[in-house]
């Protein structure tokens, strides 16, 4: 039974329909992401589910007492002054308890009797746990001065502010719009592993392959109002959306051909009007509706001229920037070659957009030099957003670059023709900028940085609101781009693809050069930590046996004793236990309780694990 419904839901915007007779449901313990092309709808519907404003026609329905928490793209923080105001809820007990508890501690002069009151209070609402969590989620998220003032965020930081109040308020039903936007991998990998844990109802729109792979038991597309269903991960999704296209343009193709026979018989106007004739008008009708299906040419096309490039391309010298007491980058050197294909890796804050505006010369080193090659012609995609006036139309925002581009064949088209390469119609082409959607907005930045044809690509998180179609081919684009490419991306998948060496800035001003992708880097840093682990646990067995040996043997204790014996049947119980999971784990196929029976095990076994040990040390003394 869905917890969440829409009945015939349907709403506009700037005077076209996104969808009609839309049906949605959401069932307990589903976790699904919603994808389409920009301006499809899908924040759209987001906000709808969230009833963020009511639906032109139809309605949502939900269960009786059901808590949504919604992430928006872009979070409002209206009538809100600080951090602390936002995060502790003034309807929630525990909140108010813990933000009073934590400014107790912060203060000069503790009023001891006032915090033992608080100590006894949250204590007997079992508020000691949830008080650990607001921690751990807070700093998680970089999240520390809570006296600031909101007006004083960066975007990226009030967007980190916005999903941390969302998971410490822990609702039934998280509705996430591009939840990853603004967070570094390591974050990334921690909200996947939270989100993941026990049955939360998820519905989440991301770009992040990776991330929807690890999130995600089901995909759900939003097309020309349309909404379809895809039972597995984003791979199977990609399968079978793949054949759908290729059925829904065959089928299209048949309508158009079969068209223009019809079409000659309408022009001839019959003055018949009987049964048949009626029949056959009307099924023109629904002819004419089908030819308007997809065609094989409608998606983003990339094809852009690269300038030629010198042999001296970009060389950094011995180059250190502080900011304040604070080292960025320091005394870091680097030759750039033709074909580099690197990433930049870091949490954030590490030095990365330092990086690049040091090297692009927007910013001077406190100590060494960057030379610029005469041939290099930098394109930069920045985070920032597309930089417009509110009375300016699309074309405009292309003309102000040129108005006629080089293609890679060699072709000369107008500014205009590009645009409709990059999927804005005319109707859009001489609409407003500020009416596109957000993602269509990166598009058409994204679309002026590649028209000055440039030699050596910056890309700083191209893949925030950019759809996974456009992804798909800007992808395509980059693989057989011949240039110099920068890429910063929280994307994993992107980074995977699209790079064979990182610059990892650490924080501390340290940058490290790593010849590889980042699944290859992960992967050596997870054996690593294995093998310091080993020899950490070998030595450790070793100074055992040698302070054992040593030694002479004693006997146990009374408390020691009691212990060991405790120990036994501890031991006894969580081996009744996992295996009474294990058979119930061999004999269900709901992947959600899989999932869930899964995670008991392994928490079982290495409770049993640690028992196991401490009986083994004090049976050497029985």
């Amino acid at each position: 039974m869905s917890i969440i419904s829409t009945e015939q839901l349907g709403h506009s915007f700037n005077d076209r329909w996104l969808f009609k007779d839309l049906h949605f449901g959401l069932q307990k313990g589903d976790r699904v992401a919603l994808v389409g092309i920009n301006g499809t709808g899908k924040s759209t519907l987001l906000k709808l589910l969230a009833e963020e404003f009511p639906p032109q026609e139809g309605r949502v329905v939900k269960e009786r007492g059901i808590r949504t928490g919604y992430l928006p793209q872009e979070p409002d923080f209206t009538g809100i002054s600080t951090i602390n105001d936002f995060i502790y809820s003034s309807e929630n007990e525990q909140q108010q308890l813990i933000k009073e508890y934590e400014q107790l501690l912060e203060s000069k002069n503790i009023d001891t009797k006032k915090l033992e009151q608080l100590t006894d209070k949250i204590t007997a609402l079992d508020a000691w746990e949830y008080e650990q969590n607001i921690k751990t989620i807070l700093s998680r998220l970089q999240i520390t001065n809570f006296d600031q003032q909101i007006s004083t965020l960066s975007g990226g930081q009030k967007k980190r502010l916005a999903l941390a109040k969302l998971l410490i308020d822990e609702p039934d039903v998280y509705i996430l719009d591009e939840p990853t936007n603004h967070l570094d991998i390591e974050t990334i990998e921690w909200l996947e592993k939270l989100l993941t844990t026990g049955s939360k109802t998820v519905l989440l729109v991301s770009h992040d392959r990776y991330f929807l792979d690890n999130i995600c038991t089901q995909i759900r597309e939003l097309d020309k109002g349309k909404l379809y269903t895809y039972n597995g991960n984003y791979a199977y999704f990609l399968e079978k959306k793949a054949e759908r296209e290729y059925n829904d343009i065959l089928a299209a193709e048949k309508a158009r051909n079969l068209l223009r026979k019809e079409l000659e018989w309408m022009r001839r106007q019959p003055q018949a009007r009987g049964t048949k004739a009626k029949a056959r008008i009307d099924a023109f009708y629904d002819l004419e509706e089908k030819s308007k299906g997809p065609r094989a040419q409608d998606k983003v096309q990339l094809s852009v001229k690269v300038s030629r490039q010198g042999s001296k391309i970009l060389e950094v010298h011995n180059i250190t920037k502080r900011f304040n007491e604070k080292t960025v980058i320091e005394n870091f050197s680097y030759v750039f070659k033709k074909g580099d294909r690197i990433g930049l890796s870091g949490r954030n804050g590490s030095g990365k957009s330092t990086f690049l505006n040091l090297i692009t010369n927007t910013l001077p080193p406190d100590e060494g030099y960057v030379v610029i090659g005469e041939t290099t012609k930098f394109g930069y995609y920045k985070q920032g957003g597309l930089d417009f006036k509110e009375d300016e139309k699309v074309i405009d925002i292309v003309k102000s670059v040129a108005d006629y581009i080089q293609m890679a064949n060699g072709d000369i088209i107008t500014a205009s023709q590009l645009l409709t390469l990059f999927l804005f119609p005319p109707e859009k082409q001489h609409g407003l900028v500020k009416k596109l959607s957000g993602g269509e907005k990166k598009r058409l930045q994204l679309m002026r940085v590649l028209m000055a044809n440039p030699n050596f690509l910056i890309l700083d998180e191209p893949s925030n609101d950019l759809d996974i179609d456009t992804l798909n081919v800007l992808e395509d684009f980059l693989l057989s781009y011949s240039g110099v490419l920068i890429l910063v991306s929280h994307d994993r998948y992107l980074i995977d693809k699209l790079t064979d060496q990182l610059f990892i800035f650490d924080g501390s001003g340290k940058v490290i050069i790593y010849n590889g992708n980042y699944a290859d880097y992960k992967f050596e840093v997870e054996q690593k930590l294995k093998e310091q682990k080993e020899a950490e646990r070998k030595t450790k067995e070793s100074k055992n046996k040698q302070e054992t040996q040593s030694s002479t043997k004693k006997k146990l204790s009374y408390k020691e004793q009691r212990e060991f014996n405790e120990l036994e049947n501890k031991i006894s119980e969580l081996e009744n236990l996992i295996k009474e999971k294990t058979e119930e784990l061999n004999s269900t196929t709901d992947h959600i309780l899989l999932a869930n029976l899964a995670k008991d095990i392994e928490a079982l076994q290495e409770e049993l694990e640690e028992k196991s040990e401490r009986w083994l040390e004090l049976a050497e003394y029985i």
